[in-house]
């Protein structure tokens, strides 16, 4: 529907870069995922975990509680995002050595280095794959007059997308808009052309990772160092993003098992965790 709709249809995204930008859809879309999962005869209102990006402000956290307990909650645990796709991506976080964890959403990129069942440092960017496509978007109207939708560059980033020069470029036809006559026109695009849209944006996710590993402990930073980094999310499976922070950090780079969903799992897993960890104390 993206980009298809007419006047009276309007497609929202009700979280963007993380946070909530439309309060009342947020509470509506939590109601239905909520009916969706529990059933409408559920007599007892469920227990929420939500996920957060590890920047989000006090305020932004409240709204996140807020929405969740409007929505028909009975109680609500907050967990940071790099904590949850650490647990998805199968990764032992009580144990004491550090664990880098680069989770690259829609909206946000986070990157935490995780010891003993805690954050030690981390950070948070409003960087990530919706800043993929706006990237396509902005190269493709600068370089080939081409104006094209959302839905297209997302198409292009997941077909042709590269974050690292590819030892053979792969090629696909686009369609859009010329610029100049106004008509519909198609254009073949390749991969290295991607490469070169999308390298001021993944330029900026490794300079935040360099950050951190900048401020991590030397005990911890050894561990990183002989571990490796772990990428989770949607925007971690852009091809060569592995070779491009492997490439500037010296540091073996690997994705989870599962990226697009270790989030959502390990949030799952949160409270199984929290149980555990507290009977160990």
């Amino acid at each position: 529907m993206l980009g298809r709709t007419p006047g009276n249809i309007v497609a929202v995204r009700p979280l963007r870069q993380g946070v909530i930008s439309d309060y009342t859809v947020t509470e509506k879309m939590m109601k239905y995922f909520i009916t969706k999962a529990v059933g409408h005869r559920s007599l007892r209102k469920p227990k929420i975990a939500v996920c957060v990006p590890s920047g989000v402000t006090e305020v932004e956290k409240k709204a996140v509680e807020d929405a969740t307990y409007q929505a028909g909650a009975r109680e609500v645990a907050i967990i940071e995002e790099p904590i949850a796709a650490a647990i998805g991506a199968g990764i032992d976080i009580s144990k004491p050595c550090g664990n880098m964890i680069v989770d690259i959403g829609g909206g946000t990129t986070d990157i935490a280095v995780i010891s003993l069942g805690g954050t030690v440092v981390s950070d948070s960017i409003k960087i990530a794959g919706d800043n993929f496509d706006e990237a396509i978007v902005r190269y493709m109207r600068q370089k080939h007059n081409l104006l094209i939708g959302e839905r297209t560059a997302e198409d292009m980033k997941i077909k042709i997308g590269s974050a690292f020069k590819r030892s053979e470029p792969i090629y696909m036809d686009v369609r859009g808009r010329n610029l100049v006559t106004g008509l519909p026109k198609t254009i073949r695009v390749s991969s290295e052309d991607t490469e070169e849209a999308l390298r001021s944006t993944t330029a900026q996710i490794v300079e935040a990772i360099h950050g951190i590993l900048e401020k991590t402990p030397p005990e911890l930073a050894a561990d990183i160092a002989e571990r490796g980094i772990v990428l989770t999310g949607g925007g971690s499976l852009l091809s060569g993003l592995e070779d491009l922070i492997c490439a500037k950090t010296g540091i073996t780079t690997m994705t989870a098992e599962e990226p697009m969903t270790a989030v959502a799992i390990g949030t799952g897993r949160y409270v199984e965790f929290l149980a555990g960890y507290r009977d160990n104390e």
